[in-house]
């Protein structure tokens, strides 16, 4: 017999492992977290959090909670630039503020947050919704049947192993998952193309700074390539080496070699552009840039979110983000079947609608990688540029639980929404900080036209008769109907009340 027997177990309980505690717990479903550290991040890592993942978190309650802490660490709606050095040239701008030409699409905001000081913040939401987290402890093994998942758990503070018995396994466990590679699923994509290095140091960089706003700061120096973030008191940051290039030219993408403390201050002297400045280093992390996506996201009971899904270069900000929404998508799914509300070839839709968006999304990372930062990786088999609001909100899901696309479209621009069946929810203002995404989030909502009384009585769901610029922005005219998930994606659109109990019968995969 288990030792302990729960209905889901989040093997991983950094950024996405928390995230989908949160939003199991939110719909009723308790949760036990694995984390093999001793507590939440510290590091600052994943610092641009967009706009989808604060919409899922808008949902939770806890959007302003996080909008505050994250004014505590960083001035918001800064610049992404490019310089040879902080206090030298400026090379080019790729944002004049990061919310630049999205303040419409959205009721929410992309913020700079660092996972310090978010993880915290999901971590008491979880734990005040149901779920029991647990540091220091990792799952040794684990095997699934017909029935359920069979975890053994070690504590690394020692004591006896123990089994765990769930009905389903999220596994949250980073870039090199165990969980993934006994389940034999191999990752695809482009590997790994810089061995680089995170230097956290302590300097005085106001001068430097001045009145500049910069939220990411990408460095093309003479002898280094890499980017900066920096805290909101100007007085410490951190500097991403990915490359240096010698007096000779010639370039290495092998930084991890030599994390030294005087080589690590002579990058950060060189990318401020002060070689006299007093730099204290703290503390230096080598990591893998890498481009890569799981073959699938699922087997049997066990499916794969976040980093052990999918990882990617930092640049665009996508890969933490993407791992909130894969535990979004998850979350209801689950939730919906434990609860006997959906059948369970619900589950196997998140493999088909989350694989997709995560290949695109790493390639994007991939594309904007060898543009900005490392041309010498070739440019003939990149995936063309997307423009950031699309990656971050205008990807489409295409699985049995949303009805057939009226075309072969796979994103779209969200600032010209169209409701189309498998895209996000548009988004309507509805009053003052009162927006249609507002009414998704926990049951399936359909909004009828403003002469669409006759929806109020053909289906289960939460019927809404609305105005006539959502219905405008929804595609259904004066009388038609769209039927939203809980997750705020379109499952179906039509004029025919007679359709609508079969698309919800579908949207439910019974």
């Amino acid at each position: 017999m288990a030792d302990a027997d729960v209905p889901v177990l989040i093997v991983g309980g950094s950024l996405v492992g928390l995230s989908t505690a949160v939003f199991l717990g939110r719909l009723g479903v308790p949760s036990l977290v694995l984390e093999r550290h001793r507590g939440t991040a510290i590091h600052p890592r994943a610092a641009l959090v967009n706009q989808r993942a604060i919409e899922t978190y808008r949902v939770a309650g806890l959007q302003a909670e996080i909008e505050e802490a994250a004014a505590r660490e960083f001035v918001q709606n800064g610049a992404i630039v490019s310089v040879e050095s902080l206090g030298g040239k400026e090379l080019d701008w790729y944002f004049r503020f990061i919310n630049e030409g999205v303040e419409h699409i959205s009721p929410v905001s992309r913020i700079f947050i660092t996972q310090i000081g978010l993880e915290p913040i999901l971590l008491r939401a979880a734990e005040g919704l149901g779920a029991r987290i647990e540091y220091a402890s990792e799952a040794v093994s684990v095997e699934q049947d017909d029935d359920g998942v069979t975890a053994v758990v070690r504590s690394r503070d020692g004591g006896p192993e123990r089994t765990v018995r769930a009905q389903y396994l999220v596994a949250a466990d980073g870039a090199h998952s165990p969980i993934r590679e006994r389940l034999g699923i191999p990752n695809l994509g482009h590997g790994s193309f810089s061995d680089s290095i995170t230097i956290y140091f302590r300097a005085d960089v106001s001068r430097l700074m001045g009145d500049r706003n910069l939220s990411v700061i990408y460095v093309f120096g003479p002898h280094i390539q890499g980017f900066f973030r920096f805290s909101l008191d100007m007085q410490a940051g951190f500097l991403v080496v990915n490359s240096t290039i010698d007096d000779a030219g010639t370039k290495s993408v092998r930084i991890g070699e030599d994390m030294s403390e005087p080589t690590c201050i002579a990058y950060v002297r060189e990318a401020l552009g002060d070689p006299g400045i007093a730099v204290e280093i703290e503390n230096v992390q080598r990591w893998s840039a890498s481009a890569e996506y799981a073959e699938r996201l699922a087997d049997g009971r066990i499916f794969l979110a976040g980093d052990s899904a999918h990882v990617m270069p930092p640049t665009g900000g996508f890969g933490g983000n993407c791992g909130i929404q894969d535990g979004y998508d998850l979350a209801w799914k689950l939730a919906y079947v434990l609860g006997g509300r959906a059948g369970d070839a619900l589950l196997s839709t998140y493999d088909a609608e989350r694989s997709p968006v995560g290949a695109f999304t790493t390639e994007q990372a991939y594309t904007r990688y060898v543009l900005r930062l490392d041309p010498s990786l070739g440019k003939d088999d990149l995936q063309p540029i997307v423009d950031e609001a699309a990656v971050e909100l205008g990807y489409r899901y295409r699985s049995p639980a949303i009805a057939a696309p009226e075309d072969d479209d796979t994103w779209e621009d969200p600032r010209a929404p169209t409701g189309r069946p498998g895209f996000r929810a548009p988004h309507v203002e509805l009053g003052p900080d009162r927006s249609t995404l507002d009414l998704f989030g926990t049951d399936f909502v359909v909004l009828a036209g403003p002469d669409g009384e006759r929806w109020r009585d053909t289906s289960g769901a939460d019927v809404h008769v609305v105005a006539r610029d959502v219905a405008d922005a929804y595609g259904i005219g004066a009388d038609g109907a769209s039927l939203v998930r809980p997750d705020g994606f379109v499952a179906w659109r039509g004029d025919d009340p007679d359709d609508l109990a079969d698309a919800l019968r579908a949207a439910l995969c019974r």
